[in-house]
């Protein structure tokens, strides 16, 4: 059966009181409009109709091709926004779903019941439903004795009666495409001139035709997000559902409410995750590693154990058995191999540091290729920027950086070489020869065994 969606997004979002509009606030570090698309993605292959209003150049920016777009100039209520999308699916397909934009943790296993249900209906709409103790302003499930849907009446609508109704409607629907093209016309505007989707559901019972609710338990999934408050809410749904599906997954959350995983992140198994760890992105971390606490990893790949303590690594690489911090920073390029260490309050961008290094505190690298091996002393700065241009150091293999040098690009030390504690380092260094002084000079290197 071919399959169209319709996705809401042309309300104005004025309870989020924001310059930004509604459906592009991120939820997971993900827009909620691009969260719906994903849905609708998974569940057809023709690409959603995004009804599109309020702010409608800044949405098309942030979505893209990823939707066809059509546009509700005057936002009339949700039924006058579906009529938008007649033109372009009459006749196109056989069922219609219709959602919100701003319902960012719908699944699209949800969607797939609510349409298997419409499949085995022989009237003209299925709809979802949740029964809450909380309505949060949702319009209200009539039923019939038989069961079936009669009437959703909006909250400010209801009778003292239907108020304590506690079936909700959450906007999710599947209608059979014909019917529903031909049964918009047929709606009257409220009194502020809003056409209701909702009203198809009586308009298809007083047709003789049965409507089917179909019951939801998961709360959280259709949380429809109006304000900041729903917002926090969403985002902490969000969190708990991925924390599961991770713990789940053999990796250990010592306290899931202060662990935040993006859905695209992987973790192997047995990796402990501490407290107020942000793992942001594309992020891939290895087998038996630690992060955390108060770590934040953005779009980097982290080796099976590793230790990351409390230090931001942003789209870096570590090898295996690398161990930094706490309070480091590896900025974008930063590349540490294999049983590299990198202590309190180092920094790295755009350098790789070989197999056995060890870096001490209050250094930074930037734009150097370091050897393995390599001994680099606390306090030691590769002086990369001249002013116009990155230069690059380059440090050979089993080298010994003394505290507190200054490696000033661009410069070559040696394999074997060594600086003294305090050198400023202005010309290459060969081969097992030692630098020392301000600037630095040559001597001749005593081995360790000659003292």
């Amino acid at each position: 059966m071919e399959l169209a969606t319709i996705i809401l997004a042309a309300g104005q979002g004025t309870r989020m009181k924001s310059d930004t509009a509604k459906v592009l606030h991120p939820v997971g570090g993900k827009a909620m409009v691009l969260r719906t698309i994903e849905a609708a993605a998974r569940l057809s292959p023709r690409p959603p109709i995004l009804v599109v209003g309020h702010e409608a150049d800044a949405v098309r920016t942030a979505v893209g091709e990823r939707a066809q777009f059509v546009t509700q100039a005057q936002q009339l209520g949700t039924g006058h926004a579906v009529m938008q999308a007649a033109d372009v699916l009459r006749g196109q397909a056989e069922m219609v779903v219709v959602f919100y934009a701003d319902m960012p943790l719908l699944r699209t296993e949800t969607l797939r019941r609510l349409v298997d249900s419409q499949r085995q209906n022989r009237g003209p709409v299925t709809l979802l439903t949740v029964t809450a103790p909380d309505p949060r302003g949702f319009g209200r499930i009539v039923r019939g004795a038989d069961g079936l849907v009669i009437n959703i009446v909006e909250e400010r609508e209801c009778t003292p009666e239907q108020l304590r109704i506690r079936e909700l409607n959450v906007g999710v629907y599947a209608f059979e495409a014909n019917w529903l093209w031909e049964n918009l016309s047929r709606l009257t505007p409220k009194s502020k001139g809003e056409y209701y989707l909702t009203d198809l559901a009586p308009l298809a019972a007083s047709q003789g035709l049965p409507v089917i609710g179909v019951e939801h338990d998961d709360l959280d999934e259709v949380i429809g997000i109006n304000t900041r408050v729903h917002l926090a809410e969403a985002e902490a749904a969000l969190r708990r559902r991925v924390n599961q599906y991770w713990m789940l997954e053999g990796v250990t959350l010592i306290d899931p409410a202060t662990t935040y995983i993006h859905e695209d992140a992987r973790i192997g198994q047995d990796t402990v995750i501490y407290p107020n760890t942000h793992i942001v992105g594309k992020t891939v971390i290895g087998p038996h590693s630690q992060i955390g606490p108060n770590s934040v990893i953005s779009d980097s790949q982290i080796g099976t154990k590793c230790v990351v303590n409390s230090s931001v690594v942003e789209e870096a690489v570590l090898e295996d058995r690398v161990r930094i911090g706490p309070f480091a920073r590896l900025r974008k390029g930063a590349y540490l191999a294999e049983d590299t260490y990198m202590g309190n309050f180092g920094e790295v961008k755009n350098s790789r540091l070989g197999p056995h290094t060890h870096m001490g505190h209050f250094s930074y690298v930037g734009d150097a290729e370091i050897g393995a091996d390599v001994n680099i002393g606390a306090g030691t700065i590769t002086c990369n920027f001249d002013g116009v241009n990155k230069n690059k150091t380059v440090v050979g293999d089993h080298a010994f950086i003394g505290s507190d040098t200054m490696l000033v690009a661009p410069v070559t030390v040696g394999n074997n070489a060594r600086t003294g504690a305090g050198s400023v380092v202005t010309h290459d260094v060969p081969d097992g020869a030692l630098a020392v002084g301000v600037p630095a000079r040559l001597r001749e290197a005593r081995s360790p065994d000659s003292a």
